[in-house]
């Protein structure tokens, strides 16, 4: 099948596409046992706080340039989920427990 496009569209490019101009032959139908099965996770919503830490962090975080909160935040849940070690076979193992 020749491909419409020489090399990847960017989600943007993809985006503006009409839909019958998109290939979905490569993509299986979502049958009745998958959206049986199917459970809802709801996203892990971030929380505003104040934190201290040592400026030479907070710097360090800054040279990366713009989104260093939200590195700053992923190196922390990552260091929570694997000081909790959740049950990877369950969809909400990325929850942690609620605190007051």
């Amino acid at each position: 099948m020749k491909k419409p496009h020489d090399k990847a569209l960017t989600p943007e490019q993809l985006a503006a596409l009409p839909d019958e101009q998109i290939d979905y032959s490569d993509t299986p139908e979502l049958g009745a046992d998958f959206w049986k099965n199917a459970k809802l996770v709801e996203p892990d919503r971030a929380e505003h706080v104040t934190l201290r830490v040592k400026r030479s962090v907070l710097n360090a975080f800054k040279a990366q340039g713009k989104g260093h909160t939200s590195r700053m935040s992923a190196v922390l849940e990552s260091y929570a989920v694997s000081v909790l070690q959740p049950d990877k076979s369950s969809p909400d193992s990325r929850k942690y427990p609620e605190t007051r």
